[in-house]
């Protein structure tokens, strides 16, 4: 059984790029009084691998992804295996509008306005503590408040 453990992580580590190994910063966010810590994605690179390849995500943890500027996005989730739910968040820090993604689709969910950041979590997360579309993120990059 451990022999299947161990094989089983490495072959998961062989599919992980390159780019995902490397650790992203972190930045710790709050919505409505809930504690979050995101890993940051600015790059290209970076947003379009995003949680690919992964099989879990630590409580109270995601992925903030930071665009240059805003406008309507599009998220899909080849290659990702954990059930997400996507906040599109615009440029004011608030809440345009929260999506539930199935794993390993190609479905695209859109924002339904300009954002400029767009938050990942664990399915449900979002829903699970009140939060939805008006809500202001606080700690985003680059709005004041932020660290």
């Amino acid at each position: 059984m451990r022999l299947l453990r161990l094989a089983i992580a490495i072959f998961a580590l062989c599919l992980m790029p390159a780019s995902q190994a490397a650790e992203l910063p972190l930045r710790p966010l709050a919505i409505g009084g809930h504690k979050l810590v995101a890993e940051v994605a600015t790059t290209p690179e970076q947003r379009s691998t995003g949680l690919m390849h992964r099989f879990s995500l630590r409580p109270d943890h995601g992925m903030l992804f930071v665009f240059e500027r805003p406008e309507r996005l599009s998220f899909w989730m080849r290659n990702t295996f954990i059930p997400l739910s996507i906040a599109f968040i615009g440029a004011d820090g608030r809440i345009v509008n929260i999506e539930d993604m199935a794993p390993q689709t190609e479905a695209s969910h859109w924002s339904s306005g300009a954002a400029l950041y767009a938050l990942e979590m664990r399915k449900g997360w979002f829903a699970e503590r009140g939060i939805r579309a008006g809500d202001v993120v606080q700690g985003l990059p680059g709005r004041p408040g932020a660290r």
